[in-house]
């Protein structure tokens, strides 16, 4: 399974989505998709965008985590 830590990554800055979405110029659906953990797919550009935003490496937006 795939863990999407923009949820908590935005609450700890105190953004939503729409800042976020303007910030990085990514569609708004796409952040949405993403903080609520149902994107089914995430693009090279999505990701660069947001770890340039949230000055963050890839491994501190997603995590992988093995299924028991």
């Amino acid at each position: 399974m795939i863990k999407v830590h923009l949820a908590r990554m935005m609450g700890e800055r105190k953004l939503n989505i729409t800042d976020v979405a303007r910030a990085t110029n990514l569609n708004r659906n796409t952040v949405t998709l993403l903080y609520r953990e149902t994107a089914r797919r995430v693009d090279f550009e999505t990701l660069e965008a947001l770890c340039q935003f949230f000055e963050c490496e890839v491994g501190d937006l997603v995590e992988y985590i093995e299924e028991q």
